[in-house]
């Protein structure tokens, strides 16, 4: 279960480091972008990530 864990985390932070490393310009834009929303939109959206990642862990594991 660990070895799952830490294989998740590792490729979380490849595909975090992806956008950065190809297009530092448009990150830099999307992220003043983002500093712009209140506090808010920002925890509707991560909120919205996280339903959106179990959804694809169960659909993971259901047709698995």
């Amino acid at each position: 279960m660990s070895d799952v864990l830490w294989t998740a985390l590792a490729l979380v932070l490849v595909f975090e480091g992806l956008m950065p490393a190809i297009n530092p310009g448009g990150w830099r834009r999307m992220f003043e972008q983002l500093m712009r929303f209140d506090d808010e939109q920002i925890r509707r959206f991560g909120l919205g990530s996280m339903v959106v990642g179990l959804l694809l862990l169960w659909v993971i594991q259901a047709f698995s």
